[in-house]
């Protein structure tokens, strides 16, 4: 089960000291009742199947799969376009934040996960941490790649 809290990221203060991993990312199925994920994290590639998203939890199944194989589902079989991005891990009051930096028709969007032991987990939030958007679709990874960032963001005219 996973469960995660997802917010915007103000400013860059969080990037201090920080180093990130290339990511790519791409959907053979994007159901709201159901999502499988194809992911490469630098030389490593996941396959990862994700149930629907009631409040901030979720069923999740990861699993590792040849670097190649992804690379050619990616490029072959997923849904178009790939999501790419940066993605940094940073530590904050005991938890891990995940920062992920978008890239290509995401770009601009920088958004904060934190992955909790219980959906009411007390959080400290980082300073660098703006609105929450735990339950707004169109931040979902699943929904970026459909409907990226530079379509619907208000500052990109």
């Amino acid at each position: 089960m996973e469960i995660e809290r997802k917010f915007l990221v103000n400013g860059n203060d969080w990037k201090q000291g920080a180093t990130g991993k290339q990511y790519r990312q791409g959907y053979l199925s994007s159901q709201p009742e159901r999502t499988v994920r194809v992911r490469t994290v630098e030389d490593e590639g996941y396959l990862t199947i994700k149930g629907k998203t009631t409040g901030a939890s979720r069923s999740e199944y990861e699993y590792p799969i040849p670097y190649q194989d992804a690379v050619a589902m990616l490029d072959q079989l997923c849904e178009k376009p790939i999501i790419e991005k940066v993605r940094y891990r940073i530590p904050y009051e005991g938890l891990i934040w995940e920062v992920d930096e978008f890239q290509g028709e995401n770009q601009g969007l920088v958004v904060a996960e934190v992955e909790l032991t219980d959906e009411d987990q007390a959080i400290q939030l980082p300073p660098w941490v703006g609105k929450e958007v735990t339950t707004e679709a169109k931040y979902y990874n699943a929904n970026l790649f459909k409907h990226p960032f530079a379509r619907w963001n208000p500052d990109k005219t």
